[in-house]
């Protein structure tokens, strides 16, 4: 593989919005946020969420709840019996400019 091949532009997607309720295992059980949102992401969001309240479990320190604030999106979790239910918000709110 040369150092300069080229390599595939890669898509730009727009931040999820929503909810989701996961199961212990991390599958998605039920969902606000759009079926156009890559469903392996919502896993790979879902895995972090479980990991973090396995991991405050493990140290005895229970975490019912928790919220991760980055630039741009804004997750809230909350356990539920070894699941989570997790909100996603866009930090940066979508406008419309109209045609007039």
């Amino acid at each position: 593989m040369s150092l300069f091949s080229k390599k595939p532009n890669p898509a730009v997607q727009r931040l999820p919005s929503g909810s989701m309720t996961v199961d212990r295992n991390g599958n998605v059980v039920a969902t606000t946020v759009s079926s156009t949102y890559p469903n392996s992401l919502l896993r790979e969001i879902a895995a972090e969420v479980l990991g973090i309240f396995r991991e405050a479990r493990s140290a005895q320190m229970p975490l019912p709840e928790f919220n991760i604030q980055f630039a741009s999106l804004q997750i809230n979790a909350r356990e539920m019996g070894g699941g989570a239910i997790i909100f996603l918000s866009p930090n940066i709110p979508f406008t419309t400019t109209s045609a007039t």
